[in-house]
């Protein structure tokens, strides 16, 4: 019971080369999502950073899935800086989505429908008041304060919030003005839509009563042969 908070079913169950291999090919994935998968559309920056971290503590576990969104945004960083430099903070609050989704996601088991939203809602709270706000924010309003804001940011207080500069004044800068909220809402929203499903892959090891309870298996294992009474459909 105390592995499940640090290690997922699947690499708790495998044999030691599979979890290395498992976690080299989800490292070189973190990776690659790190320095390639990044668009930005008008002043909003989009990535499913966020979405694949959330994935990787599930997957892998708290532990595994930490270690392997740390190097990958490391790594990520020195094959493409883009001329900044390394702002540790981001891949802290990657590495820490990650631990907190591999912690709620695998360490508890909820008997009763809906049980794995539940889950992925309690992810999705933590990680973004914790992660976002609380990591990336902070390190950036901590670096722009030190380096000094820049004019966008400087005009925005004057005329939107009287030239106050303070903490909460950048967060609104941040998440509503230059729209990261959308990026976060995209990434939650993929998770909710895809995590569900991806925990059904029989080739992962995680469909089963042995890793879900009866409820949280029930909500997503939808596949099994349906009685005469469950087929039956009102016309």
């Amino acid at each position: 019971m105390f592995k499940n908070f640090f290690f997922s079913p699947p690499l708790k169950n495998a044999s030691t080369t599979k979890r290395i291999a498992y976690i080299g090919v989800m490292t070189a994935l973190s990776i690659v999502v790190n320095t390639f998968l990044e668009i930005r559309f008008a002043d909003v920056q989009f990535s499913i950073t966020v979405f694949f971290s959330i994935c990787m503590g599930i997957l892998l576990g708290s532990l595994c899935g930490t270690a392997v969104c740390f190097i990958g945004d490391l790594v990520g960083y020195f094959i493409n800086s883009m001329g900044y430099v390394y702002m540790f903070w981001v891949g802290l609050s990657t590495a820490l989505i990650a631990f907190i989704s591999g912690i709620i996601f695998n360490g508890f088991k909820f008997k009763f429908k809906g049980g794995i939203y539940i889950k992925l809602a309690l992810i999705t709270i933590l990680t973004f008041l914790i992660c976002t706000i609380g990591i990336n924010s902070s390190g950036f309003y901590i670096y722009n304060y030190k380096m000094g804001f820049s004019k966008a940011v400087m005009d925005y207080f004057n005329s939107k919030l009287g030239g106050n500069s303070g903490f909460f004044a950048y967060l609104l800068y941040r998440l509503i003005f230059k729209g990261q909220i959308y990026n976060s809402i995209l990434n939650y929203v993929l998770a909710f839509a895809f995590l569900p499903l991806i925990v059904r892959v029989k080739a992962l090891g995680w469909v089963g009563r042995e890793n879900l309870s009866k409820t949280e298996f029930n909500d997503v294992k939808t596949d099994e042969p349906k009685t005469a009474e469950q087929s039956d459909i009102k016309s």
